[in-house]
């Protein structure tokens, strides 16, 4: 295997992992989350908010930033493969990588930054009410664009194959 192979196979993984990542939120964990009550649901998200800032999440997350345009800048000799990387990137830059930073964080910090001990009944739906649909939203959009970046990336890896 050669570093443009690798490089190429590291950036599928990455995308197919924060994919995937997304995707289970999506169908388990918000889901499961909108159930409970509005305290145990800011209680459940703030944790979650705080734990998901690790370094696995990290490696992948900002890892597919970084080498999707590696592997466009690898595969410039092949134009299917580096039009599709290329789109993947800007997709995952755009639609993964600044919804997140501009939508989600804001909110994961507004959340954060609550003492859900000194709020009572009324304060703690308005904060919900506040983010859950907002937070919802942008994660439908970073999911949805993941799932594309994973499509396009999976193509290309196919077709640099043919070449």
């Amino acid at each position: 295997m050669n570093l443009k192979t690798l490089v190429l196979l590291l950036g599928t993984v990455s995308t197919a992992l924060i994919s995937g990542l997304f995707y289970a939120y999506s169908c388990s964990v918000m889901p499961g989350l909108a159930r409970l009550s509005d305290l145990s649901f800011l209680q459940a998200m703030q944790s979650i908010n705080r734990a998901i800032l690790n370094p696995l999440f990290f490696i992948s997350f900002m890892g597919t930033l970084i080498i999707l345009p590696i592997s466009v800048w690898f595969f410039k000799e092949q134009p299917a493969v580096f039009y599709l990387l290329l789109a993947a990137c800007l997709v995952y830059f755009c639609a993964v990588f600044l919804v997140t930073l501009m939508g989600n964080v804001p909110l994961n910090n507004l959340l954060d930054g609550a003492d859900l001990g000194k709020l009572d009944a009324s304060g703690l739906r308005s904060l919900r009410e506040k983010f859950e649909p907002r937070w919802n939203l942008y994660h439908r959009i970073r999911t949805i664009a993941s799932f594309i970046c994973l499509i396009l990336v999976a193509y290309a890896a196919i077709l640099s194959r043919n070449n």
